[in-house]
């Protein structure tokens, strides 16, 4: 499936992906590639995100991260949900300003996705990087008040 960010298809996925997170909308990432195993989100830290240094507090950095490379790990079966497994972050340097993080799918098997992605400031420097397993899950059906279905988180087994 073509979703290069140009294709109608690439936007129905997109929208899909984001619309589905809270709290990467609560937090402002706009996911803008979203194919073939790999992502981009870009993301403009509020002055509530930020820490007492005031750059991008770590916690909303690693979460750019996990978003990416979710996003990335999605983007070869967007039929599919995924869930981390393990994360790990290196954080070099402050991120300050407007960032944007890129993913890459590195590997996968039948059920995991493992993963690496970095976030980068306006100069294009590397502020963090961060690799991550992910576990293919099947999408929840539909819940709430008009669905019959209850509600429950995926499962690691």
């Amino acid at each position: 499936m073509n979703t290069d960010a140009s294709s109608p298809s690439a936007d129905i996925n997109i929208r899909s992906y984001t619309s589905q997170i809270p709290f990467a909308r609560h937090l402002g990432f706009e996911l803008t590639k979203f194919e073939g195993g790999e992502s981009e989100t870009i993301y403009t830290a509020k002055p509530e995100h930020l820490n007492t240094f005031d750059v991008t507090h770590g916690g909303a950095c690693m979460t750019l991260l996990d978003i990416t490379m979710a996003a990335a790990a999605r983007s070869v079966a967007p039929e599919t949900g995924v869930v981390t497994i393990e994360m790990k972050t290196s954080f070099m340097q402050p991120s300050v300003g407007p960032l944007h993080a890129r993913g890459t799918l590195i590997h996968r098997t039948a059920t995991l996705a493992f993963t690496e992605a970095k976030i980068y400031d306006e100069q294009e420097r590397v502020c963090a990087h961060a690799t991550g397993t992910f576990k293919y899950v099947k999408r929840r059906l539909p819940t709430g008040p008009a669905s019959a279905n209850e509600m429950r988180p995926p499962s690691t087994d």
